[in-house]
């Protein structure tokens, strides 16, 4: 075999590998895009079962469960517990809750102060800028470490004993 033929055929090889390397990024470009979009569809599934308002979805469960499993399930389902980041989000939940179960007063929001007796934060650990007590609350000290949102005080929050099973409502960020 001649160099030439050698050299051909290596400029060959390489190109092919070239190909294929390209190949390999169009294809993992294409699953991310699917992945985004079978995530947007998910969402936009939430989003017709619940309420839309400022970038997020709001959707109420169907039954109640302990904070912890309540947290699970949004998670499981893409989401958190709602965190109302002000009164608008607060008034957007309050009525969410009212229309859609107007016999249940109670909600847990996505706020404990578990790892620190008194320091509320969300469900991710990130220090809250709004609170929205109600009077005389929090009133449980160690016993009641989770926070959920009264109706019958027009959205106000109460804690309460983690283990209580409640309804929940869960938040979906919208890109």
């Amino acid at each position: 075999i001649s160099q030439a033929s050698k050299f051909k055929a290596r400029k060959h090889s390489k190109r092919r590998v070239k190909e294929k390397d390209d190949l390999k990024t169009q294809i993992d470009k294409l699953w991310r895009e699917v992945n985004a979009l079978k995530e947007m569809q998910a969402l936009q599934t939430v989003c017709l079962r619940g309420t839309k308002a400022h970038k997020k979805c709001y959707l109420i469960s169907e039954g109640t469960k302990h904070f912890h499993e309540a947290n699970e399930d949004c998670i499981a389902k893409g989401g958190t517990l709602a965190i109302p980041r002000n009164n608008d989000e607060t008034n957007t939940l309050r009525d969410y809750g009212k229309k859609s179960m107007p016999r249940v007063s109670e909600f847990w929001l996505g706020v404990n102060d578990m790892i620190n007796e008194g320091k509320f934060v969300d469900v991710n650990g990130m220090a809250l800028q709004y609170f929205n007590w109600d009077r005389a609350q929090p009133n449980g000290g160690k016993r009641e470490n989770c926070v959920f949102f009264s109706q019958s005080s027009q959205g106000k929050w109460v804690d309460e004993v983690c283990r209580t099973a409640k309804r929940y409502i869960c938040e979906f960020l919208i890109p």
